[in-house]
C-alpha cells in the first residue's frame, strides 16, 4: 500500500510539473488515482485467472487452461511462468508447435527455467525432422554454455553486483591501516573489477545476439522451401511443423530461413511464428 501511494505521489509531482497550467490540481490527482487503481485491479484480474487456468490444467481441462492463459497473455502481462505452462498445456493435447513455440518464449525470458527446457526436449521428440546440427567452433560452444545461460538483462544484474563489490572493497581498502587485510581487500576489488568487465561483455553479447538474431518456430504441417521468394521456384528441402528456423531476410510475403545444419531457402511467412 505504501509502494502504491508513492507511486501515485511521483507521477502527480511530475504532472504537476507538466500539466498544471492546463489542467487543475484536483483532476491530475483524480486521474492518476484512478489510472493506478485500475492497474491494480487489472494486475489482480490476471492473477486470479492464472490459479483459474493451473486449476483447470490439473483437472485436466487443458483446452479451457490454454484459454485463460493466452487471455493473460493478450494483456502483455507475460512471464516464464506463463509461456511455461501454455508450452505445457499444448503439449497435453498434442499440439506440436504451440507446445515448441511457448517453451522457448518461457527460455526466451528466463533461461533458468530448468523445467521448460527439459519439457521442451520431449517436446522436440514429436517433431518429424531430424536436423543435424554444424559443428560448433569454441567461441560458439562458449556462448552456448556459458553466455545463454543468463538473459542480457540477468548478465547486467551481475555487472551492477560486481560494480558494487569492487566500490566497496576498495573503500575497505583505502580505509584500513592493518597490511594483512589491505592485501586481501585489494585482492577481492581487483578480482570484482575483473568480473565486472567479464559479465558487461557478457551483457552485451546477449544483448547483440537478442536483437540481431531472428528465430521463428514453423506453424504449418508442412512446407516446401524453395530456392527463391517465389511461388514458381524450385523446391529444395521439405520441413514440418514444430522445427525451429533462423529467420535470415524477408522479401514481401517470403522469409529467407536457415536450419541448425546451414540449409538456406524461402518459405512463405504465414507458415511461421516469430518467436
Amino acid at each position: 500500500m505504501n509502494r502504491f501511494l508513492e507511486q501515485i505521489n511521483i507521477s502527480i509531482a511530475t504532472l504537476k510539473k507538466y500539466a498544471l497550467p492546463i489542467l487543475g490540481f484536483k483532476t491530475i490527482k483524480l486521474i492518476v488515482v484512478f489510472f493506478f487503481t485500475y492497474s491494480s485491479m487489472f494486475a489482480q484480474s490476471n492473477s486470479d485467472i492464472f490459479v483459474q487456468a493451473n486449476e483447470l490444467y490439473r483437472n485436466e481441462k487443458y483446452v479451457e487452461a490454454i484459454g485463460l492463459y493466452e487471455k493473460i497473455e493478450s494483456s502483455g502481462q507475460v512471464s516464464s511462468e506463463l509461456y511455461y505452462n501454455l508450452g505445457n498445456s499444448y503439449y497435453k493435447i498434442n499440439k506440436v508447435a504451440p507446445s515448441i513455440y511457448n517453451l522457448e518464449k518461457s527460455l526466451m525470458i528466463n533461461p533458468q527455467n530448468l523445467d521448460a527446457a527439459n519439457n521442451l526436449v520431449f517436446a522436440n521428440r514429436m517433431t518429424i525432422d531430424t536436423i543435424e546440427e554444424l559443428p560448433k567452433t569454441f567461441f560458439q560452444e562458449l556462448e552456448q554454455s556459458i553466455i545463454s545461460k543468463f538473459s542480457f538483462n540477468q548478465w547486467a544484474y551481475f555487472a551492477v553486483g560486481f560494480s558494487i563489490l569492487m566500490s566497496l572493497f576498495f573503500l575497505f581498502f583505502y580505509f584500513s591501516y592493518i597490511p594483512i587485510r589491505k592485501r586481501f581487500y585489494f585482492v577481492v576489488s581487483v578480482l570484482s573489477g575483473l568480473f565486472l568487465v567479464i559479465t558487461l561483455v557478457f551483457s552485451f553479447k546477449q544483448y547483440d545476439i537478442h536483437t540481431s538474431t531472428i528465430e521463428a518456430i514453423v506453424f504449418d504441417e508442412k512446407v516446401s522451401v524453395k530456392n527463391a521468394p517465389l511461388e514458381s521456384g524450385q523446391e529444395v528441402f521439405e520441413i514440418h511443423e514444430g522445427l525451429k528456423v533462423w529467420v535470415l531476410d524477408e522479401v514481401d510475403i517470403w522469409k529467407k530461413i536457415k536450419l541448425s545444419d546451414g540449409k538456406i531457402g524461402w518459405m512463405n511467412s504465414e507458415g511461421l511464428k516469430i518467436l
